[in-house]
């Protein structure tokens, strides 16, 4: 196969072997120790990020990381945090909950940092929230959207800087339904994050007055998506809702065009990210979706500078959602210990409590707030559809900017109860 000896990234072709040589030199980099370059007297403050290098979430994991590491510079440039240094830790948690767990262990045992961050996949999100809970450290979750998270199995030490899965099918449902039809086909993948956005999609559908036709849940890292495919071209649906992650959604979205599916069914779902629209061929880039974050934000002035930043420090890159997301909750700590005066646990998880994300942070329209009951940020959602003749970056038409607040459900509808 084509595919097999050339990788399409954001800039084009490159030869596999190349292509291997530099990802493997971008995991070294990425893992590798900073040494502070302040006096040996000055304590650093330590932040622990455990997130995917490796796996069907690798480019996800980082892109947070790079996200990271440039609000680690940024923040070390303006004289640290109480005239500390700043360092970012990273761990690899390979996509795996075990892992993650194992390597927040090592975070605090052998490094002794002070917060945990980080986490794509739900499960392994979920797992370092126990974790840290257990060993009373902050650990602000950066990309894992299942809804217990910060619903029913929240923690008083966890906090989340993505939206719940309720708020990405609540982004664009409405878009789905009326403009292609009550009749869905779901293909889901099959652990947390998938099965909550299904959940969500599902309450909203039949509330409407739609009909779940069929569905399948698809085992993480499946290569192969024929015979879910022959399904759903049997079943005929109006609407058939893809949520998948990682390269998973971007092999099946491959798949569905070969077979042509995306030419007689409307195919969108909840997330879709710049890095899954840039590994696309052009012909696999399409439907209806929501994005977290955006780049192309007219009028945004804030916006504007960090992309001209970011992009000049990494080669051309824009920033992704994840890359905002990373970026984002680095600060967010900093913010909260700033406000604290301390890096004692309870009280930065006082800090961040109610902690508004100022306009050069927030990067978007309305003000993020880290909601005091259940520490769930309220970021905005940016519907829209993927420009299927666009050039990197403007690969996708944000059809409008909502509000998280309007459309989240409330921390007793998520059946958290941290101040009950």
């Amino acid at each position: 196969m084509q595919d097999q000896e050339k990788s399409e990234g954001m800039f084009g072709e490159v030869d596999r072997r190349d292509f291997l040589k530099v990802a493997s030199a971008g995991v070294a980099a990425l893992l590798a120790r900073p040494t502070p370059t302040w006096a040996a007297s000055e304590k650093p403050i330590k932040i622990g990020m455990v997130d995917p290098i490796t796996s069907t979430f690798a480019a996800l994991g980082q892109s947070e990381i790079k996200g990271a590491k440039f609000a680690e510079a940024e923040i070390n440039a303006k004289g640290g945090v109480m005239g500390r240094p700043l360092q970012v830790l990273v761990e690899d948690s390979a996509g795996n909950p075990g892992t993650a767990v194992d390597k927040s262990s090592r975070l605090l045992s052998q490094d002794k940092v002070d917060f945990l961050m980080g986490t794509v996949n739900s499960a392994a999100s979920l797992a370092v929230s126990q974790f840290a809970n257990q060993h009373d450290k902050l650990f602000l979750c950066t990309g894992g959207h299942v809804d217990s998270l910060t619903g029913s199995e929240c923690k008083s030490t966890t906090f989340r800087t993505c939206s719940t899965t309720w708020m990405l099918t609540a982004g664009d449902f409405e878009t789905l339904f009326k403009k292609f039809g009550k009749k869905w086909y779901f293909l889901t993948t099959d652990y947390a994050f998938g099965k909550s956005e299904q959940t969500d999609y599902t309450t909203q559908l039949k509330k409407a007055g739609g009909q779940v036709l069929g569905g399948a849940l698809v085992p993480v890292g499946a290569t192969d998506f024929s015979s879910y495919l022959i399904d759903v071209k049997a079943k005929n649906p109006d609407v058939l809702c893809l949520l998948l992650a990682g390269n998973d959604q971007v092999n099946c979205m491959k798949q569905i065009a070969q077979f042509g599916i995306n030419k007689s069914i409307a195919v969108g779902g909840a997330l879709f990210e710049l890095e899954q629209a840039a590994a696309l061929p052009p012909a696999a880039r399409y439907g209806w979706w929501t994005m977290e974050w955006y780049w192309n934000q007219p009028g945004n002035a804030h916006v504007a500078d960090f992309v001209k930043r970011f992009a000049a420090a990494h080669n051309g890159e824009y920033p992704t959602a994840r890359v905002w997301f990373g970026y984002a909750s680095t600060h967010a700590i900093r913010l909260a210990v700033e406000k604290a005066k301390s890096t004692a646990t309870a009280k930065v998880v006082a800090a961040m409590e109610g902690l508004a994300l100022p306009p050069e942070v927030a990067l978007q329209p309305h003000t993020p707030v880290y909601r005091a009951a259940d520490h769930q940020l309220m970021i905005s959602m940016f519907p829209g559809e993927v420009n299927a003749t666009g050039k990197y970056p403007n690969l996708f038409k944000v059809a409008d900017i909502v509000p998280g607040a309007s459309i989240a459900l409330s921390p007793q509808q998520m059946g958290c109860k941290l101040h009950a």
